[in-house]
């Protein structure tokens, strides 16, 4: 929020991200994305989803998928958007928009890739693993889907059976750089011959980190920002230290995490509450015991577009109905819903 999302799209642009599709971006409004892919992106990175359009003609916001020539091969990268964004998030955030799975979309802008001259289609999505194995069931001729969202750390694609008898590859890449996902495919006499897949770890300490990036950052996290009427510097504010933790703190599961127990407790203590609820994003880096609790790492866990605290009264009734649709939505035997 304090710099509407300017430093990650200059990260981006200076890790040398080739294409993109999305889901917080759009909390930051239709105006400032289409901003940022006018201004900043335009020339360097391809921001990819078939299933977004505009409320009132249902016509696509943005290119559905690129073709890029790899090695000598055509390669359709197709992007699909999390397909929840005005339920998961506000939807007053971006009216003008409509989200959605569109998997019958997904199977034309994929005709389409193959009658453009694609020799391999791969997606790039945000759906969720779950909502990604499903679709690679409905849809013919998606070679991989490489996938988000749900943050699942997958050591080797699955491969899923299409209607045409064909197979497609899925997988999800973790978070928070935690692993890079390397699909090599080897492509000969016009077909997929065979594949190779690592998921990489990460290990931050043991790489040299890049000079330019190093230096990127630095200069970012000195900058001073005037945000909600208070100007600050912002290393001075991530940097400030509010706890020690005697635990090792994370938020990993569905169900909880120990980050998620302390901002729930937290949110209790603080506006006296009897119950809390947070939802269990499974992201944000660990903290471990006898480390500092900073400013920057409750932003890491909690830092949304949206930041608010509400405490509302509620019956035992209104408290089960909230419970049984998330875990409708997380468990529900049709990943679609």
């Amino acid at each position: 929020g304090w710099t509407s999302g300017q430093d990650m799209v200059d990260a981006q642009l200076l890790l040398g991200v080739d294409i993109m599709t999305g889901h917080w971006e759009y909390t930051f409004g239709a105006k400032r994305v289409q901003e940022i892919l006018q201004n900043d992106f335009a020339g360097h990175i391809d921001f990819v989803a078939q299933n977004v359009v505009d409320v009132d003609w249902e016509e696509r916001v943005f290119k559905p998928y690129v073709i890029r020539e790899i090695n000598g091969v055509n390669v359709a990268v197709i992007g699909q958007a999390f397909p929840y964004t005005p339920i998961a998030n506000p939807r007053h955030l971006m009216p003008e928009w409509s989200f959605g799975i569109r998997h019958r979309e997904m199977q034309e802008s994929v005709d389409q890739a193959r009658a453009e001259g694609a020799e391999v289609v791969v997606v790039l999505s945000h759906n969720g693993m779950d909502v990604d194995i499903k679709m690679a069931g409905l849809v013919n001729g998606i070679d991989a889907i490489m996938g988000g969202h749900t943050h699942d750390a997958v050591p080797a694609p699955l491969e899923v059976k299409t209607p045409d008898g064909g197979t497609c590859l899925v997988t999800n890449g973790g978070s928070n750089g935690k692993f890079l996902a390397v699909l090599d495919l080897n492509f000969a006499k016009g077909r997929i011959e065979g594949y190779r897949y690592h998921l990489l770890p990460v290990f931050a300490n043991l790489i040299d980190p890049d000079p330019e990036m190093s230096r990127y950052i630095e200069d970012l996290r000195h900058r001073t920002v005037t945000f909600d009427g208070e100007t600050f510097r912002m290393a001075d504010k991530l940097g400030e230290a509010l706890a020690v933790s005697d635990d090792l703190l994370y938020r990993r599961g569905n169900f909880n995490g120990t980050f998620d127990q302390l901002i729930c407790d937290a949110l209790m203590e603080q506006v006296d509450a009897q119950i809390s609820f947070s939802p269990g994003f499974r992201w944000g880096t660990t903290v471990l015991p006898g480390m500092p609790i900073t400013f920057e790492h409750v932003m890491d866990q909690t830092g949304l577009t949206y930041p608010a605290v509400t405490r509302n009264e509620m019956s035992g009734e209104m408290i089960k109905t909230i419970l049984e649709d998330v875990a409708d939505n997380l468990f529900n035997k049709d990943p679609f819903y």
